[in-house]
């Protein structure tokens, strides 16, 4: 099930479990070359939606502006680990991690991302 994404755009959807919410979506940015995934958030002040880091297991927020949330996921796109980081931390590696999704600190929760949960990536053709 290895998954490649080249970079680009497309929407993160956040599926809810049996009876809780509907299913969310979120504008996404697509980091699947080494130059877009190290770039990441860096220099930026805000992000609209969420930026996938594909493959990755493991962040660190050295000269990020803003305090983040970090959804690992794993190759069958599951979530396994949330963490809010604030600027200039280096985030423990998730060994099980394949995938990791970065949004501005507060947006995993509204979204209902959290241990368990299972998003899917729709990627934009265009």
């Amino acid at each position: 099930m290895g998954r490649r994404w080249r970079d680009g755009r497309g929407e993160l959807v956040v599926h809810g479990g049996e009876g809780e919410q509907p299913s969310v979506r979120v504008p996404l940015e697509i980091a699947g070359s080494y130059r877009a995934r190290t770039k990441g958030l860096l220099g930026r002040d805000s992000i609209d939606g969420a930026i996938l880091l594909s493959p990755a297991n493991s962040v660190h927020t050295f000269r990020m502006r803003m305090p983040i949330d970090v959804a690992y996921l794993d190759r069958r796109l599951r979530v396994i680990a949330v963490r809010t980081m604030r600027p200039g931390l280096l985030g423990m590696p998730r060994l099980r991690a394949r995938h990791v999704v970065e949004a501005g600190a507060g947006a995993m929760s509204e979204w209902g991302v959290r241990e368990g949960t299972r998003v899917e990536v729709v990627v934009r053709t265009e």
